[in-house]
This record gives structure tokens, sequence and C-alpha cells, in this order.
């Protein structure tokens, strides 16, 4: 079986259509997986694994070979939920069900139940992080100093920021500092405004612009 007969066999099997397999894959258009299908262009390796672990089907030659092992890469599926705009504050709502995504990116990564994904928008933290880029965040991770972090203020507002401990308050609480990376703007402090952390950056995705 070639690959574009593999491709619409394993999209089959997992009972998904074009578009909603395109957005398993991380946002990918219908028009994507249909060039697959018809063999105008061939999907990535790392494509190819998201689509086995999807699918269950076996894998096409040569990668089902009998020398080739399939890679666990992208079995655990990860939720892409409200996007957190970097420098801007974003309502982050009601603790996230995995039913209420429709994109969904893919990670071999062992993380807590809670973890979800964030796309970036804004311009406070380039050059390291720019729009449309995408973190995976793990609430069950507690930060180290240096960490990326996504963080809430008292209005239920999120961001995401390069976390900072500045020590010890006169009552004995710690300070912590959410600083951005573009110098042009503010950083946030606990002691002048409410701070909670929601979770640690674990894996940070950046796409190619077209």
């Amino acid at each position: 079986m070639d690959i574009a007969h593999w491709v619409k066999a394993a999209r089959t099997k997992a009972g998904l259509s074009q578009d909603a397999l395109g957005q398993h894959l991380g946002g990918l258009t219908k028009a994507n997986v249909s060039s697959w299908e018809t063999g105008r262009h061939k999907p990535k390796l790392d494509q190819v694994l998201a689509i086995h672990a999807l699918s269950g089907l076996a894998l096409p030659p040569p990668l089902g070979g009998p020398n080739v092992a399939p890679s666990a890469l992208g079995s655990r599926q990860i939720p892409l939920i409200s996007s957190v705009q970097a420098g801007l504050w974003t309502d982050v709502g009601q603790p996230f069900e995995p039913a209420d995504s429709d994109t969904w990116l893919l990670t071999d990564l062992d993380l807590s139940g809670r973890a979800f994904a964030l796309e970036i928008k804004g311009e406070s933290m380039l050059p390291d992080f720019k729009p449309g880029d995408r973190v995976i965040i793990d609430p069950a991770i507690a930060p180290s100093p240096g960490d990326f972090v996504v963080a809430r203020n008292g209005s239920n507002e999120a961001t995401f920021k390069k976390y900072r401990p500045r020590g010890l308050n006169e009552r004995g609480q710690q300070v912590i500092e959410l600083v951005p990376l573009n110098p042009d703007f503010p950083a946030l402090r606990s002691d002048t405004s409410p701070i909670t952390i929601i979770g640690t950056m674990v894996e940070h995705r950046r796409y190619r612009r077209k």
C-alpha cells in the first residue's frame, strides 16, 4: 500500500474527516490532508507516526518493515485551549474539559492529565516566542527560576512570562516577578498585583511561516 492510500485508510479507520485529521495534526487544513491522499504531496515522518498513533493502522512500507519499530512519538494528545496573549491579558475562563477543544497536539512527553497547550499572541515574549508559536503547559510541575510559566491575575486573566523569584517580603511571603523577554513591555510582581501560577512550560513549538 502506498502512502496516499495508507493515509486515507488510516483516517477512515480512525473515523475522522480530512478536516478533523488536520486539526489533530496541529491545525493543518483539509487541503493538506487531501493532497496526501491524492499523492500530490507526502506527509512528513512525524505526521505519519502521529496518524499511526491515532488510527492503529500498521505503518506503510518501508516504515512498517521488519527492521523498523513504530515510534511512540505523538501518542499523547494535548488539547489546545483558549490562547494566551503574551503581554496582553486574555480570559482563560473555567477549567477546560478535553471535549471542549477542536485542536490537539501530539507529544511523547510524560505529562499530567491536566496538561494543555496554548498559542502565543502578542509581542512581549519576542524574540524567543513569536505569535503563532505553541507551548505545552503542565500545571503539575512547579516552576524553577528561569522557567516560562502561564500565570493568572486577580481577575482570572492569564499571561505567558518568564518566572523569577525575588525573595521574601516583610511578612515572609515569596515575591515573584513575571518578566517579558521584550524590554518594551513591563514586568509584573506579586507584591503589586495578585498572581497565581497556572502551570510551567514543558515544550515550545515553532511552525514555518508562509
